[in-house]
């Protein structure tokens, strides 16, 4: 069982925070800013949501020196440089951690396979040839991890995960419910009206601290690796064709595919729904924002877009209307045009000049 009570001197220790008021005082949980009670903390991430603070029933608020100074009728504060950051360590606190250990009864482990004695192994999980299982990991039930995967340590397997392919699994690696790793690619080789698989030789590589989300898929290579570097997050129903790699520390978020053979860079943000086409390169610290369509190489750092931002409906068929109408003008002919247009506009200038 989970300890679920903190004094607020000690939670003001674990997140290296400096406390105001009552040093004794219980905190049972983490709570939002509107349904907090006397018991929960709450963090305060700006100005914006001073007057929220206000109203809120909590405890405790986690803050800046600037914003405790403007809750002048609250009265237990941790003031610390990011309150943001502050929260994320204390949902690790409160959080409800899977304590068991051992190997459940319906297990299947080959004999060969190499488990570390503090592991947990749930229901009916299948464990193949020259496995190797790291220390403290666990793994929900029903998993499959196929032979000659190896997990690193302090890892956690969600139910219902295949992984597959000889994938390798550095230490830290988080993997949700029903994603496939080291799946086989889309590779066929077209002959005579026909389409000719390809067996994919690679696997898959995934580094340290990384996390990957739900219902995701991510192929091993066709002779290469697929390779995913340490840091990088990745949202539910995200796909990864093979030979991808994506540099440490970069986010994709949901409904994402990537094309096989992409090289995506470090730090960067792949917002909801892109979809980025295979062979190219995207350099690092570079943000593409939600249900962009990227087909060609970005050497730039920098943030990009494409597509057409919601409308009102009537609005959004007139828009369509003129883009087509643009689409069937001749380029030369707009640019004569723009030409005559500026040239009009320098004439009026002239004129209006000489008349002052």
């Amino acid at each position: 069982m989970n300890r679920r009570n903190y004094r607020l001197e000690e939670i003001a220790h674990l997140i290296k925070g400096e406390l105001f008021g009552d040093k004794d005082f219980k905190i049972s949980n983490l709570a939002s800013l509107e349904q907090a009670q006397n018991q929960h903390i709450c963090f305060v991430n700006g100005d914006k949501y001073l007057a929220q603070a206000e109203a809120s029933h909590a405890g405790v608020y986690i803050v800046t020196e600037k914003s405790m100074q403007q809750l002048k009728d609250k009265k237990n504060f941790i003031v610390v440089d990011n309150p943001y950051l502050a929260f994320a360590i204390l949902t690790h606190v409160f959080e409800e951690k899977i304590t068991q250990r051992g190997i459940e009864s319906t297990a299947q482990i080959h004999s060969s396979a190499i488990v570390a004695d503090d592991v947990y192994i749930g229901h009916y999980v299948v464990i193949g040839e020259n496995c190797v299982v790291g220390r403290n990991t666990i793994i929900q039930s029903h998993a499959v991890i196929d032979h000659h995967v190896e997990i690193g340590n302090d890892c956690f397997i969600d139910a219902h995960v295949t992984i597959t392919g000889a994938a390798k699994l550095k230490d830290r690696v988080r993997i949700h419910a029903n994603t496939v790793i080291g799946s086989e690619g889309f590779g066929f080789a077209p002959y005579q009206g026909k389409w000719h698989r390809i067996a994919q030789l690679g696997s898959v590589r995934i580094g340290n601290d990384v996390r990957i989300g739900s219902n995701c898929s991510i192929d091993c290579g066709a002779l290469d690796d697929t390779i995913i570097e340490d840091g990088v997050i990745i949202d539910n129903l995200v796909q990864i064709a093979h030979n991808v790699y994506i540099g440490s520390n970069t986010a994709i978020a949901a409904k994402t595919g990537i094309a096989g053979s992409t090289r995506i860079g470090k730090n960067c943000i792949v917002g909801g729904a892109c979809g980025i086409i295979g062979h190219l390169e995207i350099t690092d610290n570079v943000t593409l924002t939600a249900m962009s369509m990227v087909t060609k190489n970005i050497y730039e750092a920098g943030t990009y877009s494409s597509g057409i931002g919601l409308f009102e409906n009537s609005h959004w068929k007139k828009t369509i209307v003129r883009l087509r109408q643009l689409a069937d003008v001749p380029l030369t002919q707009i640019s004569k045009r723009l030409d005559h247009m500026q040239a009009q506009l320098e004439s009026l200038e002239s004129t209006l000049k000489l008349r002052k």
